[in-house]
């Protein structure tokens, strides 16, 4: 087993970096990475989808969020238009993004199921519970 350092930060990246992997290993088949995957489920979830709505439920800053709309908009799977107020972008998905959406779900759901199994229901409620403390603290220390 690798060293463990000391640094929270360290550690909660490297986690990161390793289910990022993982997930992205199980979705490759659908053409899209866990990050494009979570950022489509969310323009689902809001359509018409305000970016700071997206902002919000994904917890990231706007500027982040732009660039990775900006790259499925490339792809053809969002578009992004001002709303029924000028002054608030509103984001949908395409066809191509809810077929890439489509795709992707049995497959994330199969990850998910893999290593909720190994892991243990336990386990991963209290990886949920460390991730929502970490926020909260990174927040808290924000302000």
């Amino acid at each position: 087993m690798k060293r463990q350092p000391e640094c929270v930060c360290i550690n909660l990246r490297r986690a990161a970096r390793a289910m990022t992997q993982l997930y992205d290993d199980a979705l490759a088949r659908a053409g899209i990475s866990v990050t494009q995957f979570s950022l489509l489920a969310a323009v689902e979830r809001h359509q018409p989808a305000p970016i700071g709505a997206l902002a919000a439920d994904l917890d990231l800053d706007r500027t982040t969020l732009a660039r990775n709309l900006a790259l499925l908009a490339r792809d053809g799977l969002i578009t992004t238009a001002a709303g029924e107020d000028r002054r608030v972008s509103e984001t949908r998905l395409t066809a191509k993004g809810r077929r890439s959406l489509a795709a992707a779900r049995p497959l994330w759901r199969k990850a998910q199921a893999d290593v909720r199994a190994r892991f243990g229901a336990g386990q991963v409620d209290r990886l949920r519970a460390i991730a929502a403390a970490a926020s909260a603290v990174a927040a808290a220390v924000k302000r």
